[in-house]
């Protein structure tokens, strides 16, 4: 199976049972920001919650895409509650050649449903189609939830640590499609 092109590589609408994955839009910011309002959220991601005019400039910068766009793809979605429209957190792949370094928000109010891990799994089995090779994941050693989330999209812990963040890994088995 040959790696993606990353020049062609970009999100596209996704689903899963609950949630409707939507790529980033500027006009998601003021949504966003009130998902992502909980200054608690940061506790593992660091930071602090954005207000809407710099959260709209990020989510402009982001789709804008990397510097040089053959080394790597930028693929942002928005996840979207399907039962009532509420915009709900957000999930991120950089895909280069030969891994791609997946993360996952979702705002306080709709953690511990279930809704982070169906929203990683989808964009897992989605890079796999796109025949990435390796998916990475950082998550705080303290941050359980993450952690089981990571294991539900298939990624395993490795023994390596970045910023106190440990590394999780799948690999594609050679020869397998």
């Amino acid at each position: 199976m040959t790696a993606p092109d990353l020049t062609l590589l970009t999100a596209v609408p996704l689903r899963s049972a609950r949630l409707d994955l939507e790529p980033l839009r500027p006009d998601h910011a003021p949504e966003m920001a009130e998902a992502l309002a909980d200054p608690a959220l940061h506790t593992f991601i660091g930071g602090a919650p954005l207000p809407e005019p710099a959260l709209r400039a990020r989510y402009v910068r982001l789709l804008a895409g990397p510097p040089d766009p053959r080394s790597a793809a930028w693929c942002n979605w928005v996840l979207r509650l399907r039962e009532n429209g509420a915009a709900i957190g957000t999930v991120q792949a950089t895909v280069t050649s030969d891994a791609a370094e997946i993360a996952w928000v979702l705002g306080t109010a709709w953690q511990h449903r279930g809704l982070a891990r169906e929203a990683a799994t989808t964009l897992a089995a989605w890079l796999r189609e796109q025949a990435v090779p390796t998916l990475v994941a950082q998550v705080h050693p303290d941050h359980h939830a993450s952690a089981a989330v990571a294991r539900a999209a298939g990624l395993e812990p490795t023994e390596a640590f970045e910023d106190g963040e440990r590394r999780w890994e799948w690999h594609r088995q050679p020869g397998v499609a």
